[in-house]
């Protein structure tokens, strides 16, 4: 039975033209999308009016104060004057380099910042490791354990301020009852004033802490505690080898934080001494408080705060750059 002639096969090998245009794939770049009237879309200026509301509030009430107060460190504004402000440049700035008691508050700040940021982190870091064992009563402990966090700072420096009391502070109570001496003025001594606060703000601060380290310690791979442990290693190894590593960029991140929130503090030192004794507490923040509404002096308090805003700014970049090399090297 004759039937139609079969047409012959080509190769679709390699280096066939066949192949090549079999293989080819098609142009996969999508046109801009047009609107309605066929022409392309530009920006959506939809997704603006939905941010604005989020956005004037920052503008307002915070990038437009920054600026003023900017600003106001560049002139002689004053309390009190019936003269106009007048542009002095950068004399505030000048006479702040002189001003010896700034300095001394900045260093002050500087010791207090990191006086409660490593203790905090150190005993952070115990109590979200020993938070995260599946231990009884753990939802209980760690309720407990963002209390501190809670409460507003006035609340906290009133109910130290009376365990600290000299004659009946729950403190002096203890230490007379242990045989430990007669108590001490613990908010009033010149040694004294500068660790007192200091434990305070480990206190106040260290819920915070505790909470991120521990978000970061349960993000851990169970997996990977269980696999050091099959190979002998102890709880000391596990921590180096596993969680640390794991941790390592919250622990970073808070701690960046923490400095520059401890640095900027102001409520809890000056509800508890308000600077004082004899300066001996008296943070850059309290400094320039007392020149701007104690003494009137508004541009040079102003200058005072664009020198603690440059601090500021490096100890953001120092993180920031730290950051990224570790992003880099992984």
């Amino acid at each position: 039975m004759a039937g139609f002639p079969r047409r012959p096969r080509q190769r679709t090998g390699v280096g066939s033209v066949s192949s090549l245009t079999a293989t080819k794939r098609p142009d996969r770049t999508r046109p801009p999308r047009a609107g309605r009237d066929g022409r392309p879309r530009g920006p959506d200026l939809g997704a603006w009016f939905l941010v604005l509301p989020a956005l004037l509030p920052i503008l307002v009430l915070s990038v437009g104060p920054l600026l003023y107060g900017i600003a106001l460190a560049f002139t002689d504004a004053q309390s009190g004057r019936t003269q106009a402000t007048q542009w002095v440049g950068t004399l505030n700035f000048q006479d702040l380099l002189h001003d010896t008691l700034f300095w001394d508050s900045f260093r002050i700040g500087l010791l207090w910042a990191v006086g409660v940021t490593v203790p905090q982190f150190l005993l952070a870091l115990g109590l979200a490791l020993l938070l995260d064992q599946n231990l009884r009563f753990r939802w209980l402990a760690r309720a407990l354990a963002i209390v501190p966090w809670a409460m507003p700072e006035v609340v906290v420096g009133i109910m130290w301020r009376l365990v600290y009391n000299p004659d009946a502070g729950i403190l002096n109570e203890t230490l007379r009852n242990l045989g430990l001496g007669e108590g001490h003025d613990w908010l009033s001594g010149l040694a004294t004033a500068l660790p007192a606060v200091i434990l305070v703000g480990v206190w106040a601060g260290m819920p915070q802490t505790t909470v991120a380290l521990l978000a970061g310690l349960q993000n851990t791979p169970r997996e990977l505690h269980e696999a050091a442990a099959l190979d002998g290693a102890g709880a000391w190894r596990r921590f180096r080898a596993v969680t640390w590593p794991a941790l390592r960029p919250v622990a970073l991140a808070i701690t960046a934080l923490n400095l520059i929130w401890n640095f900027n503090s102001f409520a809890l030192v000056y509800v508890l001494t308000g600077g004082g004794p004899g300066g001996r507490t008296r943070l850059p923040m309290l400094f320039a408080y007392e020149e701007a509404f104690r003494y009137g002096q508004f541009g040079y308090a102003a200058a005072m705060g664009c020198v603690m805003i440059a601090a500021v700014s490096v100890l953001i970049a120092l993180s920031l750059v730290r950051r990224l090399k570790g992003d880099q090297d992984r």
